[in-house]
């Protein structure tokens, strides 16, 4: 591999073009994510199959084509010792922030799901604060205290409806929470394990490890169940989240993390609710409220507060 000097990196790209592709890549991957969280409010609707069996179907998916991608690849090896630390980025990155999404989608509005997700960014930056020692500013402190007291309003607001029906159960809040703080750990922590090895080598052994976390519970279920039944929609739903939000978004995000920092990985969350809110309010499986929009307001500040801190302070190593 050869080393270029200057503009030119180790990888025959310049600087330019290596920041091109990871917010490419990025803004690509959290669109999809956007769209992924209306796909799978509808595809948990009906209770046709459990969360669990759902994760090791794209696992054992996703997993195929990264195995079938890597047939046609120079076989790169893996150091023994960095099997663990993938077993370890495979339950945070993946299993984790999975199973916590779908468990808590039947219970979470697509708007409350999107503005939860989105404080993604701050908890990648008091991740940084504890891992790497960065310094939490004032200006930061400030940033995270405004979020939280717009998801605490957003929660109070939620939690019913005028006629009494639940519209975000308290779990299904804490999970998304969840979601958004394992996925974090996994931009912040595992970047220079990510660095180390092709999207391919690193992904197929990511999803080796889930299918084998997940198997033995699901299994059984997977097995039993009748797929020629299932209504169509529900197949093309499943062939979405396998193929785009699962193949296609893990095969993307290593690529944005190679190129640039955590923080601004995690920045393109932005996207994701955007996304969600425009198309679940179009196909009317939402509504936006005076509340909402107060709540959404305040997080999104508190955020974008932080973010610009973050950004004020953050050198240019990669």
């Amino acid at each position: 591999m050869v080393i270029f000097v200057g503009a030119k990196l180790k990888n025959g790209m310049t600087d330019k073009q290596q920041m091109l592709t990871g917010h490419l890549a990025c803004f690509v991957a959290y669109a999809i994510f956007g769209i992924n969280i209306i796909v799978c409010k509808d595809l948990t609707k009906g209770q046709l199959i459990s969360p669990i069996a759902l994760f090791c179907l794209r696992s054992i998916g996703a997993g195929t084509l990264f195995w079938l991608i890597s047939l046609f690849m120079p076989r790169e090896k893996v150091e023994r010792r960095d099997f663990p630390k993938i077993f370890a980025a495979s339950i945070f990155g993946f299993f984790l922030t999975q199973i916590t999404f779908l468990m808590a989608i039947s219970d979470i509005t697509p708007v409350n799901c999107s503005v939860i997700s989105a404080m993604s960014p701050i908890y990648t930056m008091l991740i940084a604060a504890v891992a790497l020692k960065e310094p939490v500013t004032l200006k930061k402190a400030g940033g995270v205290v405004l979020s939280f007291a717009g998801i605490i309003y957003l929660i109070l607001n939620s939690v019913t409806t005028t006629n009494g029906v639940a519209e975000s159960k308290p779990i299904g809040i804490f999970l998304i929470f969840m979601n958004s703080l394992c996925f974090s750990i996994y931009l912040g922590v595992f970047k220079p394990l990510i660095a180390k090895y092709s999207v391919v080598t690193f992904m197929k052994w990511i999803f080796v490890c889930s299918t084998l976390l997940s198997l033995p519970i699901a299994g059984k279920e997977i097995l039993s169940t009748d797929f020629t039944t299932l209504p169509s929609s529900f197949l093309w739903e499943l062939s979405f989240l396998i193929v785009f939000a699962t193949f296609v978004t893990y095969f993307l995000i290593p690529v944005g993390q190679k190129f640039i920092r955590p923080t601004l990985v995690s920045m393109y969350s932005y996207v994701q609710p955007i996304i969600a809110i425009v198309i679940s309010i179009i196909i009317g499986m939402d509504s936006l409220s005076l509340k909402k929009v107060i709540a959404i307001a305040t997080v999104f500040t508190g955020v974008v507060i932080v973010s610009f801190s973050r950004r004020a302070h953050a050198d240019t190593r990669q």
